[in-house]
């Protein structure tokens, strides 16, 4: 066989087996084994620190699904953290005054109605994403703090507490539920729908899309409008489980969230993603910090890492959007 053949077969072999697509499962993997070593003896391979991990990443893993819309698009949405406390804040006030049904329509009420802000002003006024939601981060980060004064509210609806935190149903944890039917749905809108194939479109050439007849504005504005909803879904969640609703809900979270969607297989500049690859993400990262804190590291040293595996999920995702 000559050289020319053998560079040939290889080039053909690396067509086909992309490491992108297999690296979130590769990495969580090896971080499983590596913590399972480690930590042998730290109680990391407990049944109850591994369902541990679990719930408390469903959140994060809500908000990834909405950001692996918008960023398939080729946007962005900064602001998911902020529309977390907000939509928990408003759940919780209006539970206290009005009950629990009129606490659940206000909670997603707020995240989808910010979620349409956002979407409207980078549709329709064309401003960047990026701009947009940064601003309407602090913007909302600001109403949070104002909307009780700092004070934290507590969510003493059992059956809002069951249903979105500490419930279960059929022996298994309504957290789980909660992701179970998101990872569903959102992967079968976003594989199986002319929807989800149009925001692939637009986010690997908006101006191809537009002149094929899809609605870019209308796919920015739908998928920015997704996000905000899945985020106040988040803070939902986070009041059910903690039973307690305050500004701080969701104010460290953008970094998980980013670096899961990044891990997972969402490209960066839009076109490709992975609502499955955003749940292996999800579930990575939080694996990651539980393992750190098992071991000791400072929330300094967490941070360090976290921003290392955002720098090499962004360094391969340019490189396979280059190609």
């Amino acid at each position: 066989m000559t050289s020319a053949n053998t560079g040939t077969e290889v080039g053909s072999f690396a067509s086909r087996f992309n490491l992108q697509q297999y690296v979130v499962y590769l990495g969580f993997l090896a971080i499983f084994l590596f913590f399972a070593f480690m930590l042998k003896d730290s109680g990391f391979l407990t049944v109850r620190n591994l369902s541990n991990i679990v719930l408390q990443t469903a959140p994060v893993t809500i908000m990834a699904i909405g950001l692996v819309f918008v960023m398939s698009a080729g946007e962005i949405d900064l602001s998911i953290g902020s529309i977390v406390a907000v939509s928990a804040l408003a759940a919780a006030v209006t539970i206290a005054s009005y009950g629990m049904a009129a606490g659940i329509v206000a909670g997603l009420g707020a995240g989808i109605l910010i979620g349409l802000i956002n979407g409207a002003l980078v549709a329709y006024v064309k401003l960047p994403s990026f701009l947009v939601t940064l601003a309407t981060m602090g913007l909302f980060a600001g109403v949070s703090r104002s909307m009780t004064d700092l004070r934290s509210i507590s969510v003493t609806n059992e059956t809002f507490t069951g249903f979105f935190g500490s419930g279960s149903l059929l022996g298994v944890p309504s957290l789980i539920w909660w992701t179970v039917i998101a990872i569903a749905v959102g992967h079968l809108v976003y594989r199986e729908t002319r929807f989800g194939a149009h925001l692939l479109a637009t986010g690997d050439n908006a101006r191809a899309a537009s002149v094929s007849g899809i609605s870019v504005p209308k796919i920015r504005l739908a998928v920015l409008t997704i996000s905000g909803g899945l985020a106040g879904l988040a803070g939902l969640l986070y009041a059910g489980r903690l039973q307690a609703a305050k500004y701080t809900l969701g104010e460290t979270d953008l970094m998980t969230v980013i670096a899961a969607v990044i891990v997972g297989g969402t490209l960066l500049n839009g076109g490709k993603g992975s609502i499955v690859g955003a749940l292996v993400g999800s579930l990575m990262m939080g694996m990651l910090n539980n393992g750190l804190i098992l071991m000791g590291l400072s929330v300094s040293d967490q941070m360090i890492v976290r921003g290392l595996i955002i720098l090499t999920a962004v360094a391969v995702s340019l490189r396979d959007k280059s190609r």
